[in-house]
Formats: C-alpha cells, sequence, structure tokens
C-alpha cells in the first residue's frame, strides 16, 4: 500500500460531492473518491448544510464512502461515530463541546427566539422543519429581493436582541431560489472545522475544503487549502477570488477545471483534482484497476 501521511479531506456535500446540480457528473468520479478513502491516512468530513439523518440519507442514496466525522447544520453540529472507525451502524455521537462554544453568541436564544422576531417579514419564508436547528435558523427568499436593506433589518433585531449572529446566503440552482442561514456569529463551516483540526491535533497542511456554493466562501477563502469544483455558480467563483486576492490568500484557493484522470472537475473529480494540486502523492490512492499503467 502507498505510503502517505494522514490528510484532512473536507468536503460539502450538495453539488459538490453529491452530483444534484444541472453539470454532469464524470463517470468514475465517485469510484476514484471511493478509492482515495479506502486508503488509511485519509479523514474524510462532510460538511454541510444538512442535518445528520438527512446526511445519513445522502451517503445512502449516492453511494457515497462513511465519513470518519459529520458537520451539520452549515457549522452548527459536530457528529462522530461512536467507534470512531466511521463504521455505518449510524451510531453517531454529538460533541457537545462545539455546542458549548458557540452557544453563547446567541444569549441564550435559539431557533424559536429568531423565528418569532422575523416571523412578521413577509420577504423571507421558513424552510422545512428537518432543514432547521437548535442554533440554525433557515428561510427561501426570492433572488430579486434588496439583501442590503434585508441584512440591515434582521441584523437590527438580533442586535437589539443581545445575538451575535451571522447572515449566510448562498443559491438553490435548481428551484432558482436563495437561501438564508441565521447563525451564531463563531459558527460556521470555517470554524468547525478548525474546531476539528485543533482537537485531532492535524497538521493544517495537510487538510483541504472543496465546496461549491456561497455558504462556502469562508472557508475556501481562508488559510486553510480549498478547492472550487468547477461546477461553481460563476459569481460563487468570483467572489472566492476576490476574497482571497483581498486577504493575499490566493495559494490557498484552486478551481478545479477538469484534466484528472480525463475528468471534467465536477463535483467528487474537482475535488479530488484539488486534492492532487495540493498533495500530488495522492494521485496514486484515486487510480482505478482499469487505468493505464
Amino acid at each position: 500500500m502507498t505510503e502517505v501521511a494522514p490528510l484532512l479531506l473536507c468536503c460539502d456535500l450538495d453539488r459538490t460531492l453529491i452530483p444534484n446540480g444541472k453539470a454532469e457528473e464524470s463517470p468514475d468520479a465517485r469510484s476514484r473518491l471511493a478509492r482515495l478513502c479506502a486508503h488509511p491516512a485519509v479523514e474524510l468530513v462532510f460538511v454541510s448544510g444538512r442535518d445528520l439523518e438527512r446526511v445519513l440519507e445522502g451517503i445512502e442514496e449516492w453511494s457515497l464512502p462513511q465519513p470518519d466525522y459529520i458537520i451539520g447544520d452549515v457549522g452548527t453540529t459536530i457528529y462522530a461515530p461512536r467507534s470512531q472507525t466511521g463504521s455505518s451502524d449510524g451510531d453517531w455521537i454529538h460533541w457537545r463541546a462545539w455546542t458549548d462554544e458557540i452557544a453563547p453568541y446567541w444569549n441564550g436564544l435559539t431557533h424559536d427566539d429568531i423565528s418569532d422576531l422575523f416571523d412578521d417579514i413577509s420577504a423571507i419564508r421558513p424552510q422545512e422543519p428537518s432543514k432547521q436547528g437548535t442554533f440554525k435558523a433557515s428561510y427561501y427568499a426570492d433572488r430579486g429581493i434588496n439583501q442590503d436593506v434585508l441584512d440591515a433589518e434582521l441584523h437590527g433585531r438580533l442586535w437589539r436582541n443581545g445575538m451575535d449572529a451571522r447572515l449566510v446566503w448562498s443559491v438553490d440552482e435548481a428551484a432558482d431560489v436563495l437561501l438564508l442561514d441565521v447563525l451564531p456569529s463563531g459558527a460556521s463551516k470555517l470554524h468547525a472545522i478548525e474546531f476539528l483540526i485543533e482537537r485531532l491535533a492535524f497538521d493544517e497542511r495537510r487538510a483541504m475544503f472543496a465546496g461549491d456554493s456561497g455558504n462556502d466562501l469562508q472557508a475556501l477563502a481562508s488559510h486553510i487549502h480549498g478547492v472550487l469544483v468547477a461546477n461553481a455558480d460563476p459569481e460563487v467563483k468570483r467572489r472566492a477570488a476576490d476574497m482571497v486576492r483581498a486577504g493575499a490568500l490566493d495559494h490557498t484557493l484552486y478551481l478545479a477545471r477538469g484534466g484528472l484522470f480525463e475528468m471534467n472537475g465536477n463535483y467528487a473529480g474537482g475535488v479530488l483534482e484539488g486534492l492532487v494540486h495540493y498533495l500530488p502523492e495522492t494521485r496514486a490512492l484515486m487510480r482505478l484497476p482499469t487505468d493505464d499503467e
């Protein structure tokens, strides 16, 4: 077996590993991902806006590798398998230490309090109950709204109630609708990944995050190696490039474009392409038996 130092692969799910966007997926992309993740040096983390139940449903529906950790609800929850082996027995432990870390930002309040605060604002509509969380309030909005005006009103109400919160916007391209997540300021995909790296005493230089949407931008434009899959929205690519340029972090963002093993760079193919960009030795871990030597 190829000798490789431990690496931490953190991936968004919908339209990053899960090919449920408009773009085509390369036929062997997920097979190569599974090949890579079977190596004992690879620690796999799913980083999703989904809750635990919907993450597990996605793993089964799309035949994804079993993760070693799950960061759910846009970074407001962290789970580990009870056995710590990534087994598929569905027995996952909620990390209370992360909840204790982010709860103070909301001044003792939770999702239900935010629902009451925003109940009279017709420009936003609550998402389904399965998409809500204790420290995550999620809404739909029409793409034509004035986000600046709405942000000011929402922030004002939150601040007046002593809540330190972030508003994270993204797009559901299939439904052609805006998505809004209201989160504690200290809770995000990036912060949860950093918390995990610290608790695992992991070498940050061998960690990578892959994503595609607006709620991935903070992590993609950070000090952690990031990759935007080729099927990401052009506006997300533009904003990500602007953010890393402003922070002099151009070297930490890779935009997949296709070519690795003749894959098109979409979804899992783009994730693998980015990983090879940062850690070239991983190419050998994703070869299939049918590849030419």
